[in-house]
């Protein structure tokens, strides 16, 4: 006896809806604009969090520990800004200009904490002349901005060539430093909105169609950072300006490619199905798989970063993985409502019409490219496979670690300073060290730390009940090699100092911090980044042989594309050295990033298996098939990604040419030559131990299900 028929509720709205698929579309569109507009006029404006610069020091290093008991002291912690005074032709300074220095002390020192006059210092040779002024080491963004632009003023007033006023200290840097991120959200925005909409015009070669992703992408990307600003606080995660500035092109880079991937799909089964709401529904069940898969990985891998020990790594990772579920939910819900409303002359010129041949059935470029893979696949493969390792040969030489003041690629007044303090004064004079001891044992620390070799001066500082504080002047700048040596040794010798409880902190200290921990974070972070990766690959194609390949195709390009931006660093930028963490963020990019690739060409394939082909028919259908989304993703991946060479930072710069370069060779060498390659060899094996070709077989009679996927440019 069958079940008794539930009564159809015709009238109810959602019946109603899935009936009109217009009217679901147009409420989707209504429903988002409501939700956006509201989160906009809600929420913050943009997505750093306050304190996110100043909270980057390992909570559990001695630099960090200084800084939190500094600024416990009952008068507050200072930090010095040195105003140095020289002559542009490099003479010795005038009588003139001794006066006009001596002129400006008691203005300067009453810009400090103190109010009083500072003390002119002349070096021995009477080239230079500093003045001291201090601030307080708790100022941060646009406080610490201020307070240094205020020195300038004061310390510039009056003065007239040849004698010059240049002001530098760790106060300065940091001044310096966010004068980059100044405007940064909206140049990056502008810079990568043209360069996708560029991009996406010679892409669809539509007048029109072009706007809808761009248009879409755009809303995603600033509800992105309204909802990161907002959500950030709530969960104890400090963003800061550099990761606010890689949300925009995380989102960019990542909306586009999946609208990429729905455009082609929904173009292709316009050619084959007269409704165009049934072309989306199709389209749609075909994509989402994928979109979601390489989504979920992109946000599994950056949320790996939250075990990270660096504050500005954790909240990169979350600021990153909330930009990509938002990317999902855009191009899975949004546009495909803004694609399906105004009809098939939104293709115009090209406009997709029933009978058309879908792009795996077309005798194109990746057609041709599939035959001759296939012809000699293992002749492809070593010759793709030797590309790689040639280029991955540019790392040999490579340095890591960029001082502070080799951040910038164009020469700030602080560096200028330093440079001009370091040729007649210690080269750590800038940013001397803080240590901290037992109030007992300061006198004894101060002389343990005399003899340490690479100390230049000790003198007393800021001093309580509990507490000592001596500043450490070195004899090497800080940042460099000989620095961290010079720190290392310190912490041993003063460790020996019975009762002192001794830490190491400061400006420099802490850059050796942030690389010691930069260092803890890649080790913890890769594995569990390609774990993910392997785990998702597993789950999705139901195989263990295709994962590892996978991966392993995925670890080659990182290392390959490390080593091409390696000679490209260093023949044409001229930096010293990679930054510490542009390593790690970099692989936690690519490999993220350039999962999608491997994704979007081996689910088409299974899919074409599983629908009747055999593997290497079906990897070959494939190729023909995506081969002109990846390609276009992954150029549209690069230019966004390279968009971070606008800002005037080194580490931008390298982060962006490194990513730039590997999607690059993914999409040019690694997803359309060498994994079709690999595919071709191992055949069925490929989905081992899954057999997608013998469930395939044991629908005997059964035509092979015609399957259409959007992959296609044209």
């Amino acid at each position: 006896m069958s079940p008794p028929k539930l009564p159809d509720h015709a009238g109810s709205p959602l019946r109603v809806l899935r009936a009109r698929p217009r009217a679901l579309a147009a409420t989707v569109l209504l429903l988002t604009l409501a939700f956006v507009g509201a989160v906009f006029a809600l929420g913050p404006a943009e997505a750093n969090t306050a304190g996110a610069d100043r909270a980057n020091l390992p909570a559990s290093s001695q630099s960090g520990k200084v800084a939190d008991i500094v600024d416990g002291l009952g008068s507050g912690g200072r930090t010095p800004v040195l105003v140095v005074y020289s002559r542009t032709d490099g003479a010795a300074l005038t009588e003139a200009d001794r006066a006009a220095v001596a002129g400006r002390a008691a203005p300067l020192g009453a810009t400090g904490l103190d109010g009083v006059p500072s003390e002119v210092m002349f070096d021995p040779t009477g080239t230079v002349a500093t003045v001291q002024v201090p601030v307080s080491d708790t100022l941060e963004g646009k406080d610490n901005d201020k307070a240094v632009e205020r020195v300038r003023e004061v310390a510039s007033d009056g003065v007239d060539e040849p004698l010059r006023a240049q002001v530098t200290g760790g106060p300065a840097v940091s001044a310096d430093l966010n004068k980059v991120f100044d405007g940064a959200d909206v140049t990056l925005l502008l810079v990568t909105a043209l360069v996708v909409a560029v991009l996406l015009l010679v892409t669809y070669r539509s007048p029109v169609l072009w706007l809808v992703p761009l248009i879409v992408v755009a809303i995603g990307d600033r509800l992105a950072t309204v909802v990161v600003g907002a959500l950030a606080p709530k969960v104890d995660v400090a963003v800061d300006s550099s990761a606010a500035g890689i949300l925009s092109v995380l989102v960019f880079g990542a909306g586009t490619n999946y609208a990429l991937l729905l455009v082609s799909r929904y173009r292709d089964d316009l050619r084959v199905e007269a409704d165009r709401f049934t072309a989306m529904r199709r389209a749609l069940r075909g994509v989402a798989p994928a979109v979601l898969a390489s989504g979920s990985t992109v946000v599994l891998s950056l949320l790996t970063l939250l075990a990270a020990e660096l504050t500005v790594n954790r909240g990169l990772g979350f600021a990153g993985a909330c930009g990509i579920v938002i990317a999902m939910f855009f191009g899975l819900v949004v546009l495909p409502a803004a694609l399906v409303l105004p009809g098939r002359w939104l293709f115009w010129p090209l406009i997709p019409r029933v009978g058309d041949p879908v792009a795996a059935d077309r005798d194109g470029v990746w057609t041709k490219l599939g035959r001759v893979v296939s012809a000699r696949p293992v002749l492809v493969s070593v010759g793709a496979t030797a590309v790689l390792a040639a280029l991955a040969c540019g790392l040999f030489g490579t340095s890591v670690g960029l001082s502070q003041n080799e951040l910038f690629r164009e020469t700030p007044e602080s560096v200028q300073g330093a440079k001009t303090l370091e040729s007649v004064l210690p080269a750590g004079a800038t940013q001397p060290l803080t240590v901290v001891s037992s109030a007992a044992a300061g006198t004894q620390v101060a002389t343990t730390a005399e003899g340490v070799e690479g100390v230049s001066s000790v003198a007393p500082g800021t001093a309580s009940e509990r507490y000592a504080v001596t500043d450490v002047v070195l004899d090497s700048a800080p940042g460099s090699s000989r620095s961290d040596a010079t720190i290392v040794r310190l912490r041993q010798a003063l460790a020996e100092v019975p009762g002192a409880d001794a830490l190491v902190g400061g400006t420099t200290a802490g850059e050796y911090d942030v690389a010691k921990a930069t260092s803890r974070d890649t080790r913890v972070v890769v594995p569990l980044v390609l774990a993910i990766v392997f785990v998702v690959l597993v789950l999705l194609l139901r195989a263990v042989v295709a994962p590892v390949l996978l991966v392993l195709t995925v670890v080659a390009t990182y290392f390959s594309a490390l080593g091409a931006a390696e000679v490209v660093f260093s023949t044409v930028y001229d930096f010293p050295a990679l930054d510490d963490n542009v390593p790690l963020l970099s692989f936690l990019f690519l490999v993220a990033l350039g999962v999608d690739y491997n994704i979007f060409l081996i689910a088409r394939t299974r899919e074409d298996t599983v629908a009747g082909h055999d593997t290497r028919a079906a990897v070959l259908r494939a190729l023909a098939s995506t081969g002109g989304v990846i390609t276009s993703a992954g150029i549209l991946l690069a230019a966004v990604f390279a968009v971070l060479g606008v800002l005037p930072l080194i580490t931008l710069t390298q982060i962006g040419v490194i990513v730039g370069a590997g999607v690059l060779l993914d999409t040019l060498i690694v997803r359309t030559v060498l994994v079709p390659a690999l595919v071709v060899m191992t055949g069925k094996r490929f989905w081992w131990p899954g057999r997608p070709e013998e469930s395939a077989g044991t629908r005997k009679g059964e035509a092979p299900e015609p399957t259409h996927v959007a992959h296609s440019v044209g």
